[in-house]
This record gives C-alpha cells, structure tokens and sequence, in this order.
C-alpha cells in the first residue's frame, strides 16, 4: 500500500491562481500568508512555476475557519506552530472539521454562480446530485421562479429557470475536493447511510450512559435548582470533548481498517 505522502505526490497540483479559485482567496492573500509563514512555500517547477498541492488547500480551509472562530493572524501563527509539519492534507482537513464543530455555520441560501464562485469552479448537474448525496446543499423548491424581473430571477441566459440551493459553507470546500475523487454516486449515498446509522446508535447510548449513570443519580441526590443548572451546562460543555473523541477514534480506527484492508501482499 502506497504511503500517505506518495498518495499526495501522485495528486494534481495547482497554480497560485488555481488554488486561490479553490480556496476563495485572492493570489494577493496566498503571498500573504506565505510571507507571514501559515503557508508552506510551492514546490518550483519548470519556469519559475510554483506549484500548489492539496495540503495547501486544506491549510487554507483551516486558517479561514480559524479566522471565522475569530482568532486574530497573530494567534493563528501560533496556532499552527504547534501542529506537525508532515501533517497530510486529510490530517489538516479532519483537524479543521474539529475546529468547526464547535461553531457550525448556519446554512445559506444561493445562486448556482454564487454556489460556483464559492466552489472555484463550475458545477455540472451530475456535481450538484454528489454535492446533494454528501448533504453539502440541497435545491430550494422554488428555485428562482417567481421574479423573473428581478436580476437573475426568472431565467438565466440557457433559458432555465435560476436555480436557488441551501449550502452548508463549512462542508462545501470538503465536498468539492471529493468530487474529484472516482466514487460512484451510488457509493456516496450508502457511505452517507452507513455513517448516520452509526453516528445516531453512538449518540443515543452515550445520552443513555450520560442520563442513567450521572444525571439520575444527580438528580436523586440534589434538587437544588442551581445544581441542577450546573448540571445541565456541564453536559453542554462535554459536548465539544465527546465529538473530539468520536471523531479521533474513527480517523484511527478507518486507518487500521485501510491498512488492513490494502495492505501489499
């Protein structure tokens, strides 16, 4: 089985306007945060052309949700000098979905071109179904219809109606990173339903555990209302700690599993 960093050699890399499309930054923004040191420098190649590769990508994604929890460059230099160098761009991308849980976004209704800005490139119908599949976005009923003198409203220049979705930002740079990876739509759905199954069961028997063997017994001990009080914020607060657990037992647990199952004979 190849390695993690062969995986990434053998992944397309990108220009410094490529990655700025991806990403949603400017170029002047990436120049920015390599002089200041949140990025890695490109890789040169022919002509003087750096080249970009995915761990940048998902650096990037993680300085904007680091911003987004409203740290300031000079904490998030900080931040990011104490993760490993040799972190992998799957690495950075689950360390980000940490960060972002704690403050999820609140999805957002769009135009397809500002769906596209957003995703730094253009989308096809069979795009929008994966992005559908992986609950990134779903299609507003209505779609545009309705104003057809307003702006974009009725009709586009194809002659469709404008289509109007509901995105998720925090999930939409991950999904479109996985658009490029060759797995059937139908593959998507059941890993989708494989994963909601499981999650539910884990979430129900860790409320159970938590109701039965600490607030029962918390209750039956204390009926001060401020105690009571307590209680209730202290299992909101662990709410952050147990979805770090979770999240961490399944990255190493779906590494094993990988290994094992594409290990070289």
């Amino acid at each position: 089985m190849a390695s993690e960093t062969e995986a990434e050699a053998q992944q397309p890399t990108f220009t410094v306007d490529e990655l700025a499309a991806r990403a949603g930054v400017t170029v002047r923004t990436i120049r920015f945060y390599g002089t200041r040191g949140l990025l890695p420098p490109p890789v040169i190649g022919p002509r003087r052309v750096g080249h970009y590769g995915p761990a940048h990508l998902s650096r990037l994604a993680l300085i904007e949700e680091l911003q987004h929890q409203g740290m300031t460059l000079a904490a998030i230099e900080r931040y990011l000098e104490q993760l490993p160098p040799d972190l992998s761009a799957q690495d950075l991308a689950v360390h980000r979905a940490l960060v972002a849980t704690w403050a999820p976004d609140s999805p957002e209704d769009m135009p397809r071109e500002e769906l596209e800005r957003r995703a730094g490139r253009t989308l096809t119908d069979e795009d929008l179904d994966r992005l559908a599949a992986m609950d990134v976005l779903a299609r507003k009923a209505d779609g545009g219809q309705g104003d057809g003198g307003q702006g974009n409203g009725g009709e586009d220049d194809g002659g469709k109606a404008a289509e109007t979705f509901r995105v998720d930002p925090g999930l939409l740079r991950l999904g479109v990173q996985l658009l490029d990876v060759p797995i059937p739509h139908e593959t998507i759905l059941a890993s989708r339903t494989v994963l909601v199954e499981h999650t539910r069961s884990a979430a129900q028997e860790l409320t159970r555990l938590f109701r039965d063997e600490v607030w029962g017994p918390y209750r039956e001990r204390e009926s001060d209302p401020e105690h009571v009080a307590a209680m209730k914020s202290l299992s909101a607060h662990m709410q952050p700690l147990v979805v770090q657990a979770l999240v961490t037992a399944f990255q190493r647990s779906l590494k094993e599993e990988l290994r094992a199952a594409f290990r070289a004979d």
